[in-house]
């Protein structure tokens, strides 16, 4: 039983917050009323913030629809989505044809069936649509990947049981958030070159008018006592919009292995952006 309270990331999500957790924590506020999460992915920090006993009341959201049915699935079916994904083999042909399929002819334990297998079978575990919201990524390398983690799925089902989880903007959260809320902000990061951009969670990508509107967004929380916490990258745009402008912006290094050139990986500076000052 105890390792129901200890849920991870169900999913593999390319600029995922696993690597870190632990510098986020540090910086969370010693308390706070509501948590929200507009840009859940895989959801690394909010499940980080559910072991460690900090959450009461969550609402997490994301414009992907796949991606919230998805939780939705594993939150209210999630016996359902195991009986689902216990049959699917590891096998390239069945991968293809559940690459094909419709996610919105399904229903919501296939759904979330069809997504974490795609995530766990394809290559480097990326999720990537094209710009018809379909899925693209192609077959991975791996030799016998954990298709089915019915321990954490379970988990991850009872962790959500008193969360809210929307298909939402981002900009909703100025219509929610109350003083002494916390709001997480994990945005798609800037690319720090034009050939490192990935943005291909949605059809349309995350352009600089988004980063634009972020940051006035951050600037609307902060006048209502608001506390917020956000991570991007050290691109100059981030740099120009955050430093100097009210904020408290720290830099921490972080293993990103999203390039497909191994030699590419490393440690790259990000950033973790408060309106508030917290303890080192």
């Amino acid at each position: 039983m105890s390792r129901l309270k200890t849920p991870r990331p169900f999913l593999k999500w390319a600029g995922g917050k696993t690597q870190l957790v632990k510098q986020l924590l540090k910086r969370t506020p010693d308390s706070f009323k509501n948590y929200y999460e507009p840009f859940v992915g895989g959801g690394a920090f909010f499940f980080a913030l559910y072991r460690e006993g900090k959450i009461s009341k969550a609402t997490i959201s994301d414009l992907n629809s796949e991606l919230i049915k998805t939780y939705i699935a594993i939150r209210d079916q999630v016996e359902d989505v195991i009986k689902v994904l216990s049959d699917y083999p590891h096998d390239k042909k069945f991968f293809l044809d559940k690459r094909k399929e419709l996610p919105e002819n399904l229903d919501p334990p296939k759904l979330a069936a069809r997504m974490i297998y795609l995530n766990k079978t394809c290559y480097n575990g990326l999720y990537r649509v094209n710009r018809q919201g379909q899925f693209n990524a192609p077959f991975g390398s791996y030799k016998n990947p954990k298709i089915c983690d019915t321990d954490n799925l379970r988990a991850v089902s009872e962790a959500l049981q008193k969360v809210k989880i929307k298909q939402a903007s981002f900009e909703d959260v100025l219509k929610l958030a109350k003083k002494n809320d916390l709001v997480y902000f994990d945005p798609p990061y800037e690319p720090l070159s034009k050939t490192a951009n990935f943005t291909s969670y949605q059809p349309d990508g995350f352009k600089q008018k988004a980063q634009e509107d972020l940051q006035k967004l951050c600037h609307k929380l902060s006048r209502k006592n608001v506390q917020f916490m956000l991570s991007n990258s050290s691109a100059e745009l981030i740099k120009e919009l955050y430093c100097d402008n009210g904020f408290f912006v720290d830099e921490v290094k972080a293993i990103r292995a999203i390039n497909s050139n191994p030699k590419r990986r490393g440690k790259l500076t990000e950033l973790i952006v408060t309106n508030y000052e917290w303890e080192s």
